[in-house]
């Protein structure tokens, strides 16, 4: 029996699972505090939705139609729990726009078309795409639409009509700051003033107020206030239900209404997405840090929005979107479960039917405040900041100038081809610059190497003196092939003219060195040593048995000849670290669990060198549970002494393709004679339920389902064994205070390609998750760190790859990392 290589004559077991008994109903459980966080929700929703349905245009019930289906459809089938749905001021313009244009009725019917189109785009599996728009863009076209909301709704603020462009509004604001109506702006002005004064009260009184949501307050208490005094200004007039209006067919030029629904669509699916996302690191920024709470599966949220966007123009509602302000509330409140986002759903339609006298006494002007206030949130300083960090600015200022000026669509794409511009105009700028330091010519090459720099890199190379030591320093993180033989080429002509060259990186590490004489490629790689290759040393031969030459040296020799290789060659350039470790003492960052299987080098496949890993290797990279080890404790004591002594702050577990002890443990069976091989292998026996059981979704690598049963086995054996790492009592201490995590990791030792298990510090329970194994891509040198801020009624920032699923799971969700 081979450990390390399964027997490839052996009959595969087929990837099959045994019926298990139907379960029992359900029972319906709402948390009290997803009571709360819905309760909190529908107070800051309400005079929302009124709002934004008066600066559409559209008529008022619109918006609690749109609250209503967006909590309890979305809520319900979307992929991200606690994400809140309904209108977003984000589709204020484009919605007013289609009004203006083609009356409700039709927008109700682009709506629907709208919705539909999200769902075929699920179905298609491209959510991840919506990712790839770059935040400036994002941000920009969010901004733009809060300069256009604003500006609409500045004219209503001061008692007048907003026109129907922003270019417009503004041109009239002189002439309307002239015709001020003093009871519209005082009213307008409280209600700002509460907005922005209610957070910020002071002592422990103004903590204890400041639990009922700004919103709320201020438009209660500019209604208030209009009533006591009796002030002549408009007010909510919702209409009976009697006469609400539904769609009709779609009326207008097919081109526009074709524009209509792919501005919906475009607009809803990425302010929905990116917002999902940025609920997400709100969860897991939480004190509890999400537990429990699956991570959104992005098309099944994108399939939840088109569903709602479906509902909400049948029933004449606005378009549904994400919406960040609502979202921030309901994970503020401790929400636990999408019973918060659906309960909010069921709160709009009683008050929609139960409270319509009083809403009705709400005042146009505070509502038109409010909405001003968002839209003027939306130009956030922090997105601004960014940006210009991350020298975006002018693809943020552009994009938001289109938008003002022209339009989404049209702005969104004068962003995208100022991003394409800015991305070409980085990759061909160069700089090359040479120097001379204490006889040594420094040639330092920073930007991308791409053929466009050939001409440049070529005559500064060869204007540097015949002979002469050079050091030639590569500060980017690409280089084409016609860059790389160009400075190949000119490397061998130097050194065959006795100079000396030496390619370093940005931060003066070593790539490649030649001195003379020697030969352009070397034979030796980092790995020669594993290799067992001699490098250009011929061992002594010795005379087999029959008389023939045997070139191989005995292993006492070659462990021998590596042994004076690391002290000619590695020993100097380690002594110093060493030195120090020897000092200081052991402190490693990690616990690095894997096994024992010789093809897998720890050091080499996470770019580690001494001090960094505490390894533990065992067949089959196995952890026992604890108590069963039946006298070993060699693994338990590992770990005990990595968390509780070295303080690691991680622990992974590592398996690989083509594992021996997986496929000796499928192989076994119950009468096979004992022995130590076996007793050490029932340990991993969970492992092969796990896989049988229907209760677990089966492991995914890369969005595709394992190559065969081994490759499932050894999959799913990662993840049972991180399930036995929680089980540790050390372990679950300092997992539970947020100083531990784990981590699952695959290595394919046919691809030399490491995967990374999604979610990995998420307790799996008895709910099935998909366990999602994701590629590990090559990154660049250095990369900026994205900045942080407040989230407003627009979406955050963007993460990664979702795999697909090709076979039906409980799971909530499958998101990669």
């Amino acid at each position: 029996m081979t450990l390390c290589t399964p027997d490839r004559t052996t009959t595969r077991p087929r990837l099959q699972r045994p019926h298990s008994p139907p379960e029992g109903p359900r029972r319906f459980r709402v948390a009290g505090v997803d009571v709360s966080a819905s309760i909190a929700v529908f107070l800051i929703a309400l005079p929302l939705s009124l709002g934004i349905a008066l600066a559409t245009g559209a008529p008022l019930q619109a918006g609690l139609v749109a609250a209503a289906v967006g909590g309890l459809v979305a809520g319900r089938f979307g992929g991200s729990p606690l994400q809140v749905s309904g209108p977003a001021a984000g589709l204020t313009v484009v919605t007013a726009e289609l009004i203006r244009l083609y009356g409700w009725r039709t927008t109700c019917a682009i709506t629907v078309l709208a919705g539909l189109a999200q769902l075929g785009l699920s179905a298609l599996r491209v959510a991840r795409s919506a990712l790839a728009v770059s935040p400036a863009i994002v941000h920009g076209m969010l901004g733009g639409i809060g300069v256009t909301i604003a500006l609409a709704q500045l004219h209503i603020v001061l008692g007048g009509t907003p026109q129907s462009s922003a270019v417009d509004n503004a041109l009239g604001l002189p002439a309307q700051l002239a015709h001020v109506q003093p009871a519209a702006f005082a009213i307008s002005a409280l209600t700002v003033a509460a907005l922005l004064c209610w957070p910020r009260l002071p002592g422990r009184a103004g903590r204890l107020l400041r639990k009922a949501p700004a919103a709320l307050v201020a438009v209660a208490g500019a209604t208030a206030v209009a009533v006591l005094a009796g002030l002549a200004v408009p007010r909510v007039d919702l209409p009976s239900w009697s006469s609400h209006a539904l769609p009709g067919l779609p009326e207008g030029p097919v081109l526009g209404i074709a524009a209509g629904v792919l501005t919906i669509t475009l607009v809803t699916s990425v302010q929905s997405l990116l917002s999902a996302v940025a609920v997400d690191k709100l969860v897991a920024a939480r004190p509890d840090h999400g537990l429990g709470i699956p991570r959104t599966a992005l098309d099944r949220e994108l399939a939840g929005q088109g569903m709602a966007n479906v509902v909400s123009g049948a029933l004449g509602g606005l378009p549904v979107a994400g919406v960040a302000v609502r979202s921030v509330a309901n994970v503020s409140a401790g929400a636990v479960s999408r019973a918060s986002t659906m309960l909010h759903g069921l709160w709009i339609v009683l008050a929609a039917l139960l409270l319509v006298p009083v809403l009705d006494l709400i005042p146009l002007p505070a509502l038109a405040a409010l909405v001003m206030v968002v839209g003027i949130q939306m130009v956030s300083i922090t997105h601004i900041r960014t940006v210009t960090r991350h020298r975006e600015a002018v693809v943020y200022a552009v994009t938001l100038t289109g938008v003002v000026l022209i339009g989404i669509l049209e702005g969104v794409a004068l962003g995208i081809g100022v991003a394409v511009a800015v991305a070409l105009h980085r990759l061909t700028r160069t700089r090359i610059t040479r120097e001379e330091r204490d006889g040594r010519h420094l040639l330092h090459v920073r930007g991308q190497l791409t053929f466009l720099a050939v001409p440049r890199l070529s005559r500064a190379l060869h204007q540097l003196p015949q002979g002469s030591d050079v050091v030639v320093e590569l500060d980017g993180s690409f280089m084409d092939h016609a860059a790389y033989e160009t400075l190949s080429d000119w490397t061998t002509g130097h050194l065959a003219h006795g100079g000396k060259v030496e390619t370093t990186g940005p931060s003066g590490a070593r790539i490649a060195e030649s001195s003379p004489g020697a030969a352009p490629h070397s034979c030796c790689r980092p790995w020669t040593p594993w290799h067992n290759h001699q490098c250009g040393e011929q061992p002594a031969e010795q005379a087999g048995a029959d008389g023939t030459d045997v070139d191989r040296p005995a292993p006492g020799l070659k462990l021998a000849s590596g042994i004076g290789k690391f002290q000619r060659n590695t020993a100097p350039l380690v002594r110093d670290e060493l030195a120090r470790l020897a000092r200081e003492g052991q402190r490693p960052s990690q616990l690095f669990l894997t096994c024992a299987d010789s093809r897998l080098v720890t050091s080499m496949i996470t770019s580690s060198g001494p001090g960094d890993l505490f390894t533990v290797r065992n067949v089959g990279n196995l952890v026992p549970l604890p108590g069963e080890e039946s006298g070993d404790d060699s693994v338990a004591a590992a770990i005990e002494y990595a968390v509780e002594v070295l303080r690691v702050e991680s622990i992974t577990v590592c398996g690989h393709s083509g594992c021996g002890a997986m496929q000796a443990l499928m192989n076994a069976g119950p009468d096979d004679p004992p022995s130590p091989l076996r007793r050490w292998l029932r340990h991993g026996r969970p492992s092969l339920e796990r896989m049988a059981s229907r209760r677990h979704a089966w492991a995914r690598i890369a969005g595709r389902l394992p190559a065969d049963a081994v490759e499932q086995l050894c999959l799913t054996n990662v993840v049972q064994q991180l399930e036995h790492l929680r089980a540790y009592e050390p372990v679950a201490r300092r997992l539970a205070d947020g100083s531990l995590t784990l981590h699952g990791m695959y290595f394919h030792v046919g691809e030399a390609q490491a995967y990374l298990l999604d979610g990995a510090d998420e307790p799996h329970g008895h709910d099935a998750y998909d366990d999602v194994f994701t590629r590990v891509m090559p990154t660049a040198l250095s990369a900026a760190e994205p900045g942080s801020g407040p989230v407003t009624d627009g979406p955050g920032s963007a993460p990664e790859p979702e795999p697909t699923s090709e076979r039906p799971s409980r799971r909530e969700t499958a998101h990669a990392s």
